[in-house]
């Protein structure tokens, strides 16, 4: 076993990288939201809030439709592509019925804490994904994508 003095920078270099690497994957996502967020507003969705938080998650963006009616949860994935990736997943592939299911709770909790019970409402996935180089990224906006 290597003593304390050589094992500490270690252990101190492989706990910084882990911080890094998860703060990295967090900044990732934030610019993915504000992307996300951009792309909605620029095809005439008004927004009424981001990262809205409830008691049983967070809501990455809030907006209304285009029709003025409709009020649109929209779910964010922000993935950047590794070098020589054959054959990418797209980042709104990450969402498993277990999200599905909390996004649909969050639907129902924030229409019934606004009274919006009697509007429109629908939760879309928009994902955002960036070449290995982090050139320009590609948006997929999927309209209803999670239903119950």
């Amino acid at each position: 076993m290597p003593a304390i003095p050589q094992l500490l920078p270690r252990l101190l270099r492989e706990w910084l990288g882990r911080t890094f690497h998860r703060r990295g994957t967090k900044d990732l996502g934030r610019l993915g939201d504000c992307i996300a967020a951009d792309y909605l507003a620029a095809r005439g969705f008004r927004r009424l809030g981001a990262n809205v938080r409830l008691r049983r998650g967070e809501i990455d963006l809030l907006f209304e439709d285009p029709d003025a009616r409709t009020i649109v949860l929209v779910e964010v994935k922000a993935r950047k592509r590794r070098p020589g990736e054959a054959r990418p997943i797209a980042p709104e592939a990450a969402i498993t019925a277990r999200k599905r299911a909390k996004l649909l709770t969050l639907l129902r909790t924030l229409r019934r804490l606004n009274g919006w019970e009697d509007r429109p409402a629908r939760i879309d996935v928009v994902g955002v994904e960036w070449p290995a180089d982090m050139g320009e990224p590609s948006v997929r906006h999927h309209a209803g994508a999670v239903r119950a």
